[in-house]
């Protein structure tokens, strides 16, 4: 059962977004960021960002549909006004509800602020963020003197060391030289 007092963003994972209503009754679809939907069908509670606050939501009813889509019914949310208001809210859980990744898997803020490097060129940067904008998520690595892109894709990723917390990227070739003869 979660609790309102003091969880923070950054105790948390984001979940996925409300992107929908469903039905007169309240419910609501939200799109689940996640490999593995089907483990959050069973959640009895999930936050819910209202105004930059997480507040607790208790789940009546839960149905996974269409993949990564999860039809919800809250308690409390029992009409399409109720619902709107928590239109496009995110949803996040507490971080040590994640089931721990091994290898070279990850979770986004178990990387950033980790140190990159290229198994050719050494030192990168630090990974300020994963742009998803784009059609294939980026790695955004920060140096002294630009922002380095390089495609999150499991060929370029050689290891993740989660202690050190360091990146070991192998860059298409030619990536980093271009971005060099830029500086």
């Amino acid at each position: 059962v979660l609790k309102a007092n003091d969880m923070r963003k950054e105790d948390c994972f984001y979940l996925g977004r409300i992107v929908r209503k469903h039905s007169f009754r309240g419910e609501v679809v939200a799109k689940l960021d996640s490999d593995d939907p089907e483990i959050y069908t069973e959640m009895e509670s999930v936050f819910v960002d209202i105004g930059n606050n997480l507040v607790p939501f208790f789940i009546e009813d839960s149905l996974l549909q269409k993949g990564n889509q999860l039809r919800i019914k809250f308690e409390g949310i029992d009409d399409e006004q109720d619902a709107e208001a928590i239109l496009k809210a995110g949803l996040y859980l507490p971080a040590e509800l994640l089931p721990d990744l091994e290898g070279n898997q990850f979770y986004y803020h178990e990387v950033i602020g980790a140190k990159v490097f290229d198994v050719d060129h050494g030192y990168l940067g630090v990974l300020s963020g994963i742009n998803e904008a784009t059609a294939q998520p980026l790695f955004e690595i920060e140096n002294e003197s630009q922002q380095i892109l390089i495609p999150m894709l499991d060929e370029f990723i050689s290891s993740v060391d989660r202690d050190k917390k360091e990146l070991y990227l192998k860059a298409p070739e030619g990536l980093i030289d271009f971005y060099k003869s830029q500086s």
